[in-house]
């Protein structure tokens, strides 16, 4: 009987996608309580054929060498694939698997529950209520924005970016979008209207972020942007923290450039930048954006068949490099 490849998922996923990887691998499962040390992960690849990694792992050339001539695949378990270094990858013929596709949904749902929260102040209402201040209804209590028939603002229209326009829809707003790439058979479909991000940014009361990371999006937003946006207008990133220059966000939030904030990703992520703690007018959530039961299952699932069909020597479907395939 031939040996079982080894592989090493850095952290536990839901079972779905252990038990099919369990079915032809010798599986190690890191059992370390939170990302895993550098150290320990240094340690742990020596010898596997596949690594099932988090975003929140840096797969660079060290991690490569010190698996060694095995490694045949780093399948990753998100939809971004910024933390693995594709070229090195490539360079050695290593393949690298994402999950896209899945997450759209549940990413688009969460970025419009915050949009709502910092909108109508949910969270402050909440906080308010629980600290035992609520003394009846007042005609200037917490007073938010309407969303109804408000400006959406899209940077970026891929999967996530689409389904943010179809969610404006139910409430009739008027949906303006950046692409790098202008998408114009999505235009009438989804009744969006193409803008240079400076416009977008002056005309949008709520500015949703939804590109990856790249050293061309890297701050993105920043200082120069944010004084561009409305005075009473929101900015909502789900999509990475780096994308926003979070010193920037503070000074705009502490000095009126623009209202209010909700962020899922933060630029050195998990730290969080400690004034953004203590401004009320910020949602912050722990990178909610596919956290519901169903979608984190099927992205294992396809994380782990990505994975298994790369150590059959088949060309998974959601290949990154597919130069390598080649």
């Amino acid at each position: 009987m031939d040996k079982k490849p080894r592989v090493l998922v850095t952290r536990r996923i839901p079972e779905e996608g252990l038990n099919i990887l369990e079915e032809i691998c010798q599986v190690e499962v890191s059992d370390y309580d939170g990302v895993l040390p550098r150290e320990i992960i240094l340690e742990k690849v020596k010898g596997v054929d596949g690594i099932l990694s988090l975003l929140t792992d840096r797969i660079d050339r060290d991690i490569m060498e010190a698996a060694g001539q095995n490694l045949r695949v780093i399948s990753n378990y998100a939809v971004g694939y910024d933390n693995i270094d594709i070229e090195e990858a490539t360079r050695r013929g290593i393949m690298v698997t994402n999950t896209p596709g899945v997450l759209t949904e549940s990413t688009a749902d969460l970025a419009w529950a915050l949009l709502m929260a910092v909108a109508r102040r949910v969270v402050e209402g909440d906080k308010f209520v629980r600290e035992g201040k609520f003394r009846g209804w007042e005609p200037l209590l917490l007073l938010g924005n309407d969303v109804w028939g408000a400006t959406l603002g899209i940077i970026g229209l891929g999967r996530i970016g689409q389904a943010m326009a179809r969610r404006a829809r139910g409430f009739d707003m008027r949906v303006i979008y950046f692409n790098r790439r202008r998408v114009k058979d999505k235009e009438k479909e989804l009744g969006v209207v193409y803008c240079p991000l400076p416009e977008l940014l002056a005309q949008s009361d709520f500015v949703s972020i939804h590109i990856p990371l790249t050293p061309e999006t890297y701050h993105l937003i920043g200082e120069k942007e944010l004084k561009i946006m409305k005075k009473e207008s929101y900015l909502i990133n789900t999509a990475r923290g780096p994308i926003v220059d979070e010193k920037a966000l503070v000074r705009a939030l502490k000095e009126g450039w623009i209202r209010g904030a909700a962020l899922d990703v933060f630029e050195q992520e998990p730290q969080i930048e400690p004034e953004l703690l203590e401004l009320t007018q910020v949602v912050l959530t722990p990178h909610l954006g596919s956290a519901s039961y169903a979608t984190r299952a099927k992205m294992a699932v396809m994380a782990a068949r990505n994975l298994v069909l790369a150590l059959q020597g088949e060309t998974p479907p959601h290949l990154v490099n597919a130069e390598v395939a080649k």
